[in-house]
Formats: C-alpha cells, sequence, structure tokens
C-alpha cells in the first residue's frame, strides 16, 4: 500500500532529523564542557557564545521535530475519504501529494510523491477539494484521484 510506504518515509524522515540534531547538541554539549576547561578570554567566550547559539538553534529543530511526530500520530492512513484532508494521498495530472508533513520527494516503485504539509502553500489549496477539482499552482491542477 503506497499510503503506508510514505507514511513510514515520513517517519523515517523525522527520525534521521532527530537523530542528527540529538548529535549535533551532544557534540556541542561536549565542546561546550571543553571550553570551560580551556583557554580565558576573548576568544573563549566567542566560542562559548557561539555554541550557544548552535544549542538554541538545534532546540528549536527539536522542537519543530516534535510537532512533525504530532501530526503524524494524528494521521489515519487506512481512513479514506473523498474529500482532502491530513493523510490523503492525492493524484493529480501534475504530481502526487500526500498530505502528512513537508518532507520532500519520495521514490516508491519509480513514482515521484511529495509529501507535503497542510500548512504548506499547496497543502492548503488541496484540502477540501475533491476528485475533479481544480486549482492554479504553477498552471491548472486537476485533482485525479484521492485515497
Amino acid at each position: 500500500m503506497i499510503k503506508k510506504q510514505l507514511f513510514e518515509a515520513c517517519q523515517s524522515y523525522v527520525l534521521k532529523r532527530e537523530n542528527t540534531v540529538k548529535e549535533i547538541i551532544s557534540s556541542n554539549q561536549k565542546a561546550l564542557h571543553s571550553e570551560t576547561k580551556s583557554s580565558a578570554g576573548d576568544k573563549h567566550e566567542t566560542g562559548r557564545a557561539m555554541l550557544q547559539l548552535e544549542m538554541e538553534k538545534a532546540g528549536q529543530q527539536l522542537a519543530v521535530i516534535d510537532q512533525m511526530k504530532m501530526i503524524l500520530d494524528r494521521v489515519l492512513i487506512n481512513d479514506t475519504s473523498e474529500i482532502i484532508k491530513l493523510g490523503s494521498l492525492v493524484f493529480t495530472n501534475k504530481h502526487n501529494y500526500f498530505l502528512a508533513i513537508s518532507a520532500g520527494e519520495f521514490k516508491i516503485e519509480n513514482k515521484a510523491y511529495y509529501a507535503v504539509s497542510v500548512a504548506s502553500p499547496i497543502g492548503k489549496m488541496l484540502l477540501g477539494k475533491k476528485i475533479g477539482d481544480t486549482f492554479e499552482f504553477n498552471g491548472n491542477v486537476v485533482i485525479e484521484k484521492v485515497v
């Protein structure tokens, strides 16, 4: 089932991002700890400030990742509806979209599918539409199938 594969690809995407950010945090914590032990002066303060900024940025990225996890928890892949909503797999005359999180392009069985957030511009245009509806997004787009 393509929808299940896309959902799992989104979960994997979130997990990889989370692991990367946690590695950055761990690395920065170690660097911050060694900065404390070593040199003094302006260079020391600049290094600590840069590490603090990196830690704040990583913390913000973790918050985004947590939000993505919460969205994925609300996706019901076995739920089908003619009206496009969170968790819908939408086939159009241009591209195929999976409404979940913004995770980019996934290839399944040599076909491209775009995981998009319902808050993204394309996600907002798709929400509430059904088969046969059209919308304008880089040219006319016709909704052909909703799973």
